[in-house]
């Protein structure tokens, strides 16, 4: 299945995670959709582990994959480009446009972390201490740690720099 291109998306539409299912809808014909979640749940079939998507070509993100791998003794934790094919449909199926590299996404079997939700989900995967550290970091209230995230995630490249390619 083909990915649409930003433009042509309608609206999103979520509905209660319950149901664990993400339709996209494109403008010209409001019938069709595609079922997300099924369209991507052949991602799990075989392997049940998280898929941590990350931007590609950023200094910081690509840090952050090595940071997890090399504390992931359990190797808990699959890695996706938001860049890549997968990467952008993992990205619908979690209810944001395929081209949106603006934050890690950490994707379950049924249900989807972004944000400072998802850095304190992988937390919980990966080695001592940090469980324990995603433990107590979740009472901070959600709006600060995600204003917190969002200064770092929006001046990424100008502090930390970019690659031509994913090095991962």
């Amino acid at each position: 299945m083909a990915i649409l291109a930003p433009a042509s998306f309608g609206r999103l539409t979520v509905p209660s995670r319950a149901q664990g299912r993400v339709r996209v809808s494109a403008s010209a014909n409001p019938r069709t959709s595609v079922d997300w979640v099924k369209e991507t749940s052949s991602f799990f079939e075989q392997d049940k582990r998280p898929i941590m998507l990350f931007d590609g070509v950023c200094n910081l993100c690509n840090g952050g994959v090595k940071f997890v791998r090399d504390h992931d003794r359990n190797r808990s934790i699959r890695f996706e480009a938001l860049q890549s094919e997968a990467g952008k449909k993992l990205l619908v199926r979690s209810g944001r446009a395929p081209d949106d590299i603006s934050s890690v996404v950490l994707v379950e079997k049924d249900r989807s972390y972004v944000k400072s939700e998802a850095v304190l989900k992988i937390m919980k995967y990966i080695d001592l201490p940090f469980p324990q550290l995603a433990f107590f970091l979740q009472f901070s209230p959600l709006f600060v740690r995600d204003f917190l995230y969002e200064n770092v995630a929006n001046n990424r490249y100008a502090l930390f720099g970019r690659s031509d390619s994913c090095e991962i």
